[in-house]
């Protein structure tokens, strides 16, 4: 698929406000995308900031028109960009899995995470900017973040942002492809195959409590299925439970 060149920009508040701000100007093509050296804002899950060092990483936000997407259907696209990320980085390192709905680990540390918004027009999704920050290159981090981890960290070499975003934006294209001619089963089976913890119980933690508990599925809508150790199944949206037992033990010497 031929998508528009990236719009690369030394500074910025956030690679997904400019997006959604040139997009409410004028309509863009699918897969036009910005990135940039440095975000002031950065944005991640959960209201939190991205921590990301100037000219170390990539940040970048692409744009996609889902427009015969019905909103109920729309973690489609997680999944997608997931997928795209996941392939991408499983060229320079192994152990490099999915943590549901959408960030990228290696091993039990977080290399990098996305933040997805779309804008709905009645059932449908009429638009979705796709907002990711990678570590690749930086060597410490500040922030005080639980478990963040760089691809130099794990290897100790240097990557150039531009390759690795278009290695990302190619495989997102196809995985687009494949949504537009139906084959959404196929991209949730790749989805659930490269999840983290996919294998075994796991500790996990929700308004109740910790348990210990496997993932059953992953639904459509997005709803994570999990089978804690007394056979009941407990279903969960994003935000309602959280995951425990991870950190600093696999954690590459700085």
């Amino acid at each position: 698929m031929n998508y528009p060149k990236p719009i690369r920009l030394k500074e910025i508040s956030s690679t997904s406000l400019y997006m959604s701000q040139l997009c409410d100007r004028q309509k863009q093509a699918d897969f036009t995308c910005v990135c940039s050296d440095y975000q002031t804002a950065g944005r991640g899950q959960r209201g939190n900031g991205w921590e990301s060092e100037a000219g170390k990483n990539l940040l970048f936000s692409f744009v996609l028109y889902p427009d015969s997407l019905e909103a109920s259907r729309q973690f489609v696209l997680s999944q997608i960009t997931a997928l795209a990320l996941q392939e991408t980085l499983a060229q320079y390192a192994d152990d490099i899995t999915v943590k549901w709905p959408n960030d990228i680990y290696w091993k039990d540390r977080k290399l990098c995470g996305t933040l997805i918004e779309n804008d709905l027009t009645g059932l449908y999704v009429s638009r979705s900017i796709s907002g990711t920050g990678v570590n690749l290159n930086q060597e410490r981090f500040l922030s005080g973040a639980p478990n963040p981890v760089s691809l130099r960290q794990i290897t100790g070499c240097t990557y150039r942002p531009e390759e690795v975003l278009r290695q990302i934006l190619d495989r997102a294209a196809r995985f687009y492809g494949m949504l537009r001619s139906g084959r959404t089963s196929e991209i949730a089976d790749k989805y659930k195959e490269r999840l983290f913890r996919k294998d075994g119980f796991h500790p996990y933690k929700d308004s109740d409590g910790p348990f210990m508990a496997r993932i059953a599925d992953i639904e459509p809508s997005g709803r994570m299925a999990l089978e804690d150790e007394r056979g009941r199944i407990r279903k969960y949206m994003f935000k309602e439970v959280e995951y425990t037992g991870i950190g600093l033990q696999n954690a590459p010497q700085p």
